[in-house]
């Protein structure tokens, strides 16, 4: 399958609060290396990584990395240190990916469908907090962490519960986080468009996957990454005309955030509108992630997509 077999270094785990859900992914992601004819090496994000990346002298680095450090762009810049090719996007792409605000300050400016906003800072009184969302969206809100993924730390207050406990619950569940992105909680179906944009080729969007999971439930955590909890329906039943503009919305995103290799982006679709909520730049991997579904829709089988990703890296240099 490999035009050349690589020695490929699949970094995971690390501090991050997706440390356990980057170690499945890493295992995936090396199960289809070898697969795909190449050698991967598994390293734990630690203190010894420096060491052990440089013994291997890998031709290729594959961050299988999830939330801070490993997507924000400080394993990226650590890599360009080392002078070593990766696959993903390099530090600013991550970076500007990495944080909800500023990415949806760049979707803004590209003219991109979001969902309002509100920036609070944690270190204010929760009250305050409360009374400031309140006057902006009402009581039926989305707490989003800036930097986080997997939808860790992430509440939805839809009437059910008290404005000023769920701030204090998100709050306390991020506690390194320095802002709050406050969103207008819109009821919607969850889709997803995946991007390819391998080095030397034009980027291609995957087709689109709508999410379901049980009534009254959303694409939390929990129903990422347990089989049974949701379904992907390929090709998500919406339309021809709107399952295109949604891929041109995700070439648009991935293009004006200055990614490379891959992205995933993710919206709700309403009745009559459609928001871009993030784009993710390096998408997990695991058996329930659908940034793999995605490939296999086009027919490329994960083996296959892992070698095109790789290959592209070592190509770029």
């Amino acid at each position: 399958m490999s035009a050349r077999q690589l020695k490929v270094a699949v970094l995971m785990g690390g501090p991050s609060a997706e440390a356990e859900v980057s170690r499945v992914s890493a295992a995936e992601v090396a199960q289809a290396l070898e697969t795909a004819g190449h050698q991967p090496t598994l390293i734990e994000l630690d203190t010894q990584v420096t060491s052990e990346v440089l013994q291997l002298a890998p031709d290729v680095v594959f961050p299988a990395l999830h939330g801070p450090p490993g997507e924000d762009g400080t394993v990226q810049g650590f890599l360009e240190i080392l002078g070593l090719p990766y696959v993903g996007s390099d530090v600013h792409g991550s970076a500007a990916a990495m944080d909800k605000s500023l990415a949806k300050s760049v979707f803004q400016r590209a003219g991109l469908p979001v969902l309002d906003d509100l920036l609070v800072r944690t270190d204010q009184a929760p009250a305050r907090i409360a009374e400031t969302i309140l006057s902006a969206f009402g009581e039926r809100v989305v707490l989003k962490p800036l930097g986080q993924g997997s939808a860790i730390g992430v509440t939805r207050v839809t009437g059910n519960m008290d404005l000023e406990q769920a701030v204090r619950a998100a709050i306390a569940s991020q506690p390194r986080e320095r802002a709050l992105l406050v969103e207008p909680f819109v009821d919607g179906r969850e889709v997803t468009v995946g991007v390819l944009d391998l080095h030397g080729s034009e980027p291609r969007a995957f087709p689109v996957i709508e999410i379901t999971t049980a009534e009254d439930e959303w694409y939390d955590y929990t129903n990422r990454y347990d089989p049974a909890k949701s379904q992907h329906l390929i090709p998500a039943p919406l339309g021809a005309e709107t399952s295109e503009w949604l891929q041109s919305i995700a070439l648009d995103a991935h293009n004006e955030l200055g990614l490379r290799d891959l992205s995933r982006a993710d919206y709700l679709v309403a009745k009559d509108d459609v928001y871009l909520l993030e784009v993710n730049s390096l998408p997990g991997m695991t058996p329930t992630s659908l940034y793999p579904d995605g490939a296999r829709a086009i027919g490329m089988d994960f083996p296959t997509l892992l070698d095109a990703l790789v290959q592209s890296a070592y190509q770029r240099g």
